[in-house]
């Protein structure tokens, strides 16, 4: 078969198959279609009242990937009188469309997440609500949960409130167009070079994210560059991959939504809800060992500041391989968790960003974890009881934790996939290459052009996670993704 060819009905027959084998459900019950059809007759009022502001004459607008459809969040910049910045950050208001207990909700609550499978997207809220009713599109009044929080010239984030509001996209832009306009004033975007207001807009929002990033690096944030592969299609063929690279608009969103969790985490401090961690990493040894193989020296206690002091360093000095030096550190640093955290819990805190109080609250078309703090935030402001026991908490972080851990082995089982498409003319060649994981299943590489990852079939003895080499590419599979590399 020419997968080449025919990429799109054998890669969504592929992705159905793997994400049934990771516990994933990709075709919706029953049950939501006849909730659809009810909230299409039956649809929330959007409209402004005591307890939910009038914000759509704001300049919000929206920045995400250019295909995106599921729109959680826009965002508004205001100087004030003192110099200091207030940040606005409206994210869709879901519970509004899907109660708890409902059929779609029960059906988002068991996926836990979207997948993104390669050129494929499984949503976890049916298309109908996520890429529409419930996406906060341009030019349409949208309900949302707005969290606020001021700024200081220093970066300092020195205070926070939510609130619900109607809301107005004025302008939905992409990481692209936005990342490219702020590096030289320069675009393609009609949106963006058409509106003065727009333009200075988004020079305020470039200006706080910075001082934010600043302020989050000093204090130990991590400073990592993660590889994201996109598929380059031409006459409806898989001919490349390449690495989507970040920018200044990446940046911006990140630290805004990084800030806006952690502002909702403070609010929810009095109620039992759910945290985002990253613990202290346990194999602190081997990334000394790693700063060390750099030339560099890391303490024997773990320590995110000097990790990132290292991460700066070694990124001013040998850009070319930063990507790669970050995903050994994302390796042995450990995946993320969610837990529950009770009113006067010590904070188990996230490493990798180095805050003490943190959740997700931020993408609620996309994680169920976002649906189930934005209904905890609900219940605050109306000072209701809350819509969660501690034992259903638990259950929905230790689901949540799986599933995006499954997700991210979907993703990867589909990249793998693509991978081997566009590498199954190129055996023989060689390649420059980084070693990402030595487990029981064996010893794994990416190459560094294009971003591949494979397994090292030949020649694994003695190598570890970190350490660079050369391999050739001998081996592929298409229909089961696999690829194969010797070292040289």
């Amino acid at each position: 078969m020419d997968t080449k060819k025919s990429y799109g009905a054998y890669l969504l027959t592929v992705a159905k198959k793997i994400m049934r084998a990771r516990g994933f459900n990709p075709d919706l019950p029953p049950q939501t279609r006849q909730q659809l059809l009810e909230l299409k007759m039956h649809q929330p009022q959007v409209v402004p009242d005591n307890d939910i502001r009038d914000l759509r004459d704001l300049l919000w607008s929206s920045i995400d990937n250019d295909t995106s459809r599921d729109i959680d969040q826009v965002e508004f910049a205001e100087r004030l009188r003192d110099g200091d910045i207030k940040v606005s950050v409206a994210i869709a208001d879901i519970d509004a469309f899907v109660r708890k207990n409902s059929p779609i909700d029960n059906y988002a609550s068991e996926e836990a997440t979207t997948v993104y499978a390669g050129i494929i997207n499984f949503p976890m809220l049916p298309e109908e609500l996520s890429y529409n009713e419930t996406s906060l599109i341009e030019n349409a009044d949208k309900l949302s949960i707005v969290i606020e929080f001021t700024v200081k010239t220093d970066g300092t984030l020195i205070s926070g409130n939510v609130y619900r509001a109607v809301i107005r996209n004025h302008a939905q832009l992409t990481y692209n167009s936005v990342g490219q306009w702020l590096k030289n004033e320069t675009t393609n975007s009609i949106k963006i070079s058409g509106s003065k207001d727009l333009q200075k807009q988004l020079k305020l929002q470039d200006e706080v994210a910075q001082l934010l990033n600043s302020r989050r690096h000093e204090h130990g944030a991590l400073y990592l560059e993660s590889i994201e592969i996109q598929p380059v299609l031409k006459d409806e063929k898989i001919i490349d991959i390449i690495n989507q690279e970040k920018n200044r608009a990446t940046d911006l969103i990140e630290n805004f939504m990084i800030a806006a969790n952690s502002v909702v985490a403070d609010t929810l401090k009095k109620t039992s809800s759910l945290r985002r961690v990253v613990k202290t990493p346990k194999r602190w040894d081997r990334i000394v060992q790693l700063a060390a193989d750099k030339k560099y020296s890391l303490p024997s206690e773990p320590s995110s500041k000097e990790l990132n002091n290292f991460l700066i360093e070694y990124k001013a000095r040998d850009p070319e391989h930063f990507s790669d030096l970050s995903l050994s550190i994302i390796k042995l640093m450990g995946p993320g968790e969610y837990i529950l955290e009770k009113a006067g819990d010590k904070e188990v805190g996230h490493f990798g960003l180095a805050i003490q109080d943190y959740t997700h609250s931020t993408a609620p078309n996309r994680r169920f974890a976002d649906i189930v703090t934005q209904r905890l935030i609900k219940s605050v402001l109306a000072g209701e009881v809350t819509p969660y026991t501690d034992e259903e908490l638990i259950a929905i972080a230790g689901n949540c934790t799986l599933k995006e851990d499954a997700a991210n082995k979907v993703e990867r089982d589909m990249s793998k996939r693509i991978a081997a498409m566009v590498m199954s003319d190129r055996i023989g060649n060689t390649f420059d290459a980084v070693v990402t994981g030595v487990t029981d299943h064996g010893t794994f590489v990416r190459t560094l052009h294009p971003h591949v990852e494979g397994l090292l079939a030949q020649g694994q003895t003695g190598v570890d996670v970190g350490d660079t080499l050369q391999v050739k590419l001998i081996h592929t599979d298409t229909e089961r993704g696999y690829i194969d590399f010797a070292k040289i």
